[in-house]
């Protein structure tokens, strides 16, 4: 199931945007997805009620590092999630919609590079498969996630942005708030993006999206 969106967006953010499908369920109809379904993230992890909306005002705002400057990622570590996966560059096909990373190998991400580089100002888009038609993919795990987790970005200019995980969000694809994921930001931002929501087996694709925000905190 991937975002049914329009792509409006420049090289400091993006504002509305389709990505391809990020999972394929081909395996969790084969082995059972009662025990293989990915992990989703609880209402607890969401911004809440009273939380401020993103994009420079929300969760550990007080903590922001200054913005640095923009640079080609190499890697994205998530400790917590169990993930370690080399970055791709990510475009947009002539249809307007965000390429999946390759399947193969399934540990394997991609950035936005049409959209803000992770660590600079603005929003930056990770987007990686939550599964293949071979088993669990590099995003499997992502909506296990729980806030202030730490997510690091290796960078080609050698330093690693580290950010801090502010909410974790899973919207059906009928339902996707474009603004609040994409929309810009006045400190660096960073969506991480996968398959989730449940899976139809019916239609063979997820119900949704899970999306982890988080913010700029610190480099290296």
């Amino acid at each position: 199931m991937g975002i049914r969106s329009r792509v409006s967006g420049g090289t400091t953010g993006i504002s509305v945007l389709t990505v391809a499908s990020l999972g394929a369920g081909i395996w969790l109809i084969a082995t059972g997805a009662q025990t293989t379904a990915p992990p989703q993230p609880s209402t607890a992890q969401a911004f809440g009620a009273r939380a401020v909306a993103p994009h420079g005002a929300g969760a550990g705002a007080g903590d922001a590092a200054a913005p640095l400057p923009a640079a080609r990622p190499l890697r994205v570590t998530v400790p917590a999630a169990g993930i370690d996966a080399p970055l791709t560059a990510l475009r947009l096909d002539a249809h307007g919609t965000l390429q999946a990373p390759p399947v193969r190998p399934g540990n394997l991400a991609g950035w936005y590079r049409g959209g803000t580089a992770p660590g600079a100002r603005g929003t930056a888009l990770i987007a990686g498969h939550v599964d293949t038609d071979e088993g669990p993919a590099a995003f499997h795990d992502l909506g296990s996630l729980k806030k202030r987790s730490t997510v690091e970005v290796r960078r080609a200019d050698g330093r690693t942005a580290v950010f801090s995980v502010d909410a974790v969000e899973v919207y059906r694809g009928d339902d996707f708030p474009d603004a609040k994921v994409y929309g810009p930001s006045r400190r660096a931002e960073l969506r991480l993006i996968t398959c989730g929501g449940g899976f139809d087996g019916q239609r063979h694709a997820y119900r949704g999206n899970v999306v982890v925000f988080a913010h700029l905190t610190g480099s290296g």
